[in-house]
């Protein structure tokens, strides 16, 4: 894509195709987060926190995308737009428990956050290092 063609796109079309290799879901309701809470007692959940108009977040999303190695069906990626969905996102703060950050990788299974990092501290290798201890 050219310089040109990204001035013309929003942020958000330019971040839907960014996402190759890990299958997102998105994350966009509270219902939803309320939903992976208590599913995550099934399997692990990964929220990548992101924000569509950060370098830095961009950079960082696009290094855990291509250090992902696809050997972990048993968990569910969820990537939160923070700037769409604002109210999400704080709800993510209170009802985890965890001081917002952007970018941000939250882990959780069975209820709890077991991992959390944010900025250049997020690494894909330790992820899902993490989560495959937890199948």
């Amino acid at each position: 894509m050219g310089f040109m063609d990204k001035l013309f796109k929003s942020q958000r079309d330019i971040a839907k195709e960014e996402m190759d290799g890990i299958q997102w879901d998105t994350l966009e309701s509270i219902d939803q987060l309320d939903n992976i809470i208590k599913n995550s007692s099934i399997k692990p959940k990964v929220i990548f926190k992101h924000s569509t108009r950060c370098g830095i977040s961009r950079m960082v999303f696009n290094q855990f995308q291509k250090g992902y190695e696809s050997n972990d069906d048993n968990v569910t990626y969820y990537l939160l737009d923070l700037l769409s969905y604002r109210d999400v996102s704080n709800a993510v703060a209170q009802k985890l428990n965890v001081v917002h950050q952007s970018p941000q990788v939250i882990i959780i299974f069975n209820k709890e956050v077991v991992h959390t990092e944010s900025h250049h501290g997020i690494d894909i290798k330790k992820v899902q290092q993490i989560v495959s201890s937890k199948n």
